[in-house]
């Protein structure tokens, strides 16, 4: 701790730095830009869009797979302390899971890159 630290009282705090990786090809786009309210007035927290170009999706973490929606349309993803949610497509929860191939399962450890 430095000599300001010990004479005001405040810890330190230690900041870790998360590098996202793109988890799909496409153009990268505010969150405020799209069309549904609940992403674009950051309901679900502050992130970004992808308009994709083709239909992969990739971990853009090395983490843990906490959730798989069982509509498929969306994971939940741990990378140390912060977890992300990666939603697919608007109005994809009426699909019910069809026309989606999921390839990991709650609890599975991914890699950057991995489908």
């Amino acid at each position: 701790m430095g000599f300001l630290s010990k004479l005001f009282g405040k810890q330190e705090v230690k900041t870790e730095e998360l590098v996202l990786n793109s988890y799909m090809k496409g153009k990268v786009v505010d969150i405020t830009e799209v069309p549904d309210p609940v992403f674009a007035q950051k309901m679900m927290g502050d992130g970004f869009a992808i308009i994709p170009e083709e239909g992969k999706l990739i971990s853009p973490v090395a983490g843990e797979i906490i959730q798989v929606f069982p509509t498929k349309h969306a994971f939940g993803i741990k990378a140390g302390e912060v977890e992300l949610l990666i939603h697919v497509g608007l109005e994809t929860v009426s699909m019910k899971g069809e026309g989606f191939d999921v390839k990991v399962s709650a609890g599975d450890r991914v890699e950057v890159g991995q489908t």
